[in-house]
């Protein structure tokens, strides 16, 4: 079948995404359509149309979004048809009036979360779950400091770490946007443009924080290990600013012992019993109100270069939704 969705033919900027028809065929063993009532869009859908990602050309953009499912593949037991669904890190493809995706990606929706939240906050809220439980189990009255905290992962993880009982310290870029993380759950705001780690160990009494959330990549990467307290942890998962520069093993020693981790929310839902348990966990925060979904931003389907390059010059806040029509 043809629908209307974007194809990339060469990365450069977002002039390169091309609105027109994409044929989206029919579910094979094991796959699934989704009819998309929702797209989220991402920082990751930039870097794979910048080339950063490697994917192959003539291609398309999107990784995560919610519908409905419309038609089955054989051999598919896990969702069916008129069944609300969501997906994230599916084959690329998202940015279109329907997908055929691999049916152990979709997750069910409750029926307590729209579309629409459930676009802005699938790949997100998974990526702060396993941050916060996964990758290092935190604790209550730990420390952390989480950069973009006005950012669509970073209000997720502000909130959910103050649920949790611990210290959540942000960084934001602007006076509006630290207002924005003290209201999502942030202990204290440090702006981007001071000098963050002598804010931080001002702030810990110099001991710095257990564990450093960096989405920045390369302009943040130097001032995140200043920020680690000794044996904490300097987590580097994502690259607005382009990635981080590389490391001598030795400099993590002089830090006082730290460790260093490039995670990717793939390797953490790579069992479904594993995707589906942190949905459950995600899912279930939001309906409890743990968790509020921070849409700060819809863009129609069609203006999804406009979405990518408000994102990109960080001038969001929360997420960024692309909506289509019923």
């Amino acid at each position: 079948m043809s629908v209307q969705g974007f194809t990339l033919n060469e990365h450069g900027t977002s002039q390169v995404l091309c609105w027109g028809d994409v044929t989206v065929p029919a579910p094979g063993p094991g796959e699934v359509r989704v009819q998309h009532r929702a797209v989220g869009v991402n920082f990751i859908d930039i870097y794979f149309r910048q080339g950063l990602y490697p994917m192959d050309l003539p291609g398309r953009l999107g990784l995560e979004a919610a519908g409905v499912v419309e038609a089955v593949g054989e051999g598919v037991t896990e969702v069916k048809i008129g069944q609300r669904v969501s997906y994230c890190m599916s084959p690329l493809g998202a940015y279109a009036e329907a997908h055929v995706v691999p049916a152990r990606c979709l997750v069910p929706l409750p029926d307590a979360v729209s579309f629409e939240q459930a676009a802005a906050i699938t790949l997100k809220g998974l990526t702060a779950a396993f941050l916060l439980q996964s990758l290092r189990p935190m604790q209550k009255g730990e420390d952390i400091l989480v950069f973009a905290a006005a950012g669509g992962v970073g209000q997720i993880l502000c909130q959910w770490g103050n649920h949790l009982g611990l210290r959540v310290i942000g960084v934001t870029s602007s006076e509006l946007k630290q207002q924005q993380a003290l209201a999502a759950g942030c202990t204290d705001v440090v702006l981007a443009k001071d000098d963050i780690a002598q804010q931080v160990r001002q702030l810990t009494q110099g001991k710095g924080v257990e564990v450093v959330y960096d989405s920045v990549g390369a302009d943040t990467f130097e001032q995140s290990l200043d920020c680690v307290a000794r044996r904490g942890w300097l987590v580097s998962y994502g690259n607005a600013s382009g990635p981080a520069p590389a490391i001598a093993p030795l400099t993590l020693l002089q830090k006082g012992s730290i460790v260093l981790t490039r995670p990717s929310l793939a390797d953490f839902v790579a069992d479904r019993d594993e995707l589906l348990e942190l949905s459950r966990t995600l899912f279930t925060a939001v309906e409890q109100g743990v968790v509020k979904v921070q849409i700060g931003q819809t863009y129609p389907l069609r203006e999804a270069a406009a979405a990518q390059d408000a994102l990109q010059a960080r001038k969001t806040t929360g997420s960024t939704v692309l909506t289509l029509e019923e």
